[in-house]
């Protein structure tokens, strides 16, 4: 290692976290866009603007069983007096009437059904009574009617080419039905993103094999796949990094090559083989320099950021390569786990078509049960059980907190974040949290 490049190991300025948090952010553009059917749409974001292809209702109907009227036959209507109408058919959902509503008649009709030309009014089953009229099939009315009662006019709730909804809205059921209104079998949506995971480290075993002296086996990955599941991403299982600069270097080009998006583990500290920190390094270099960052990676490379204000965390990296988005977690699985919801997860919801503002984690307020006495000269990022009790929310600090530590992982509902200084904060204070 050169001189230049050992200063360098050493002299990294860190961003603050919601400054790496928007560098990312920025970083991770939507892309690609596919087809689906109407019923794998949910849960996804729309990719172009939809709008009504007709309008909603597309004709008056009738908004419960009863009798269709003209609302001026019935004025009189009363209990005592009701109006006597000839009745001069039936109309059931999906049918149209075989007779107009002339004065002093009315149309039998079923929930939905299309209100016939002439009656301006449905009145309720429960406000009639069967007849007869000169022979003929009749109906009591014993309430007046309004004009409008019980029918839903045409264009109601959409106008054909009124906007159904927007680019980048995440569809939800209510949106799935109104697409199946309008005759969508196929919805144009961003696709997920696949994302490459990538470990470093020599010391990492595979999950199944069994445990050797100084060994471990590698639970980042497995965990950064199920968060990226969970974040809508397809996870891409890339096994281990090379100790070696320029190996590490093509396993990140053919990474990317093939996904949208590459998350690492480990190798970002300072260590002599930490070597996404090298490889980052040396695209650092490059990117202050107007040089292409080395043989191995395409030359649109640039560094967004080596080191992130914050704790657990702190060697946290992100950059572009071939125009795609690296994010470095660190190895210690606390870190990594907090280096996720900070930055990948955003990046992921950017990608599949989230705006910039939504992307963001989601924040609130909650009073600190317990208190967190420790200090940080950088923002700490503290796993906690977040609870509401009498309309308060509490954040409660969970135990095994370190960034080498698992236990508290699986609990964690939110990240709480306490402000860098000599201390940390007291219980019942007021705190930021990030909930997960």
């Amino acid at each position: 290692m050169n001189e230049r490049q050992e200063e360098a190991r050493f002299r990294r300025r860190a961003v603050k976290v919601d400054d790496a948090m928007e560098l990312v952010i920025a970083a991770a553009v939507p892309g690609r866009r596919e087809t689906v059917p109407l019923w794998e749409a949910g849960g996804r974001r729309l990719a172009e603007a939809v709008a009504a292809t007709t309008d909603w209702p597309p004709f008056a109907r009738a908004g419960l069983d009863g009798f269709a009227v003209r609302s001026a036959d019935t004025a009189l209507a009363s209990p005592g007096l009701p109006a006597t109408l000839r009745v001069v058919g039936a109309v059931a959902a999906g049918e149209l009437a075989s007779a107009d509503v002339a004065p002093g008649t009315a149309v039998r009709i079923m929930t939905g059904g299309a209100v016939p030309p002439g009656a301006d009014a449905v009145v309720m089953l429960e406000q009639t009574a069967d007849a007869r009229l000169d022979g003929h099939a009749a109906v009591r009315v014993k309430s007046a009617a309004r004009p409008g009662q019980n029918v839903a006019p045409q264009g109601e709730e959409f106008r054909r080419g009124s906007a159904i909804a927007a680019p980048g809205e995440l569809l939800r059921p209510g949106h799935v039905a109104l697409l199946g209104t309008f005759g969508y079998a196929a919805v144009p949506v961003y696709a997920r993103p696949r994302v490459a995971v990538l470990a470093t480290g020599a010391e990492l075993l595979p999950v199944e094999a069994p445990l050797a002296p100084g060994r471990i086996r590698d639970s980042n990955s497995a965990m950064v796949a199920a968060l990226i599941a969970q974040a809508g991403g397809v996870p891409a299982m890339l096994g281990r990094v090379p100790d070696e600069p320029d190996a590490a270097a093509r396993a990140v080009a053919d990474a990317l090559a093939s996904c949208d998006m590459l998350i690492t583990t480990g190798g970002v500290s300072v260590g002599d083989y930490d070597v996404m920190a090298a490889l980052l390094r040396g695209i650092g270099e490059a990117t202050a320099d107007g040089e292409a960052p080395g043989s191995q990676l395409p030359p649109d490379s640039r560094l967004l950021f080596n080191k992130a204000a914050m704790r657990p965390g702190a060697p946290t990296s992100a950059a572009i390569v071939s125009g795609k988005l690296l994010v470095a977690l660190s190895g210690n699985p606390g870190a990594c786990f907090v280096g996720f919801e900070l930055f990948a997860r955003p990046a992921i919801a950017r990608l599949q078509g989230a705006s910039p503002e939504l992307a963001r984690p989601k924040q609130a307020t909650a009073r600190l049960v317990g208190g967190f006495a420790k200090g940080s000269p950088h923002e700490r990022f503290v796993r906690a059980r977040i609870r509401t009790e009498s309309g308060v929310q509490y954040a409660d600090p969970l135990a095994f907190g370190k960034s080498s530590m698992l236990a508290s992982i699986p609990a964690a509902d939110g990240l709480i974040r306490l402000k860098p200084g000599a201390s940390g904060a007291a219980e019942g204070d007021v705190v930021d949290v990030i909930l997960l």
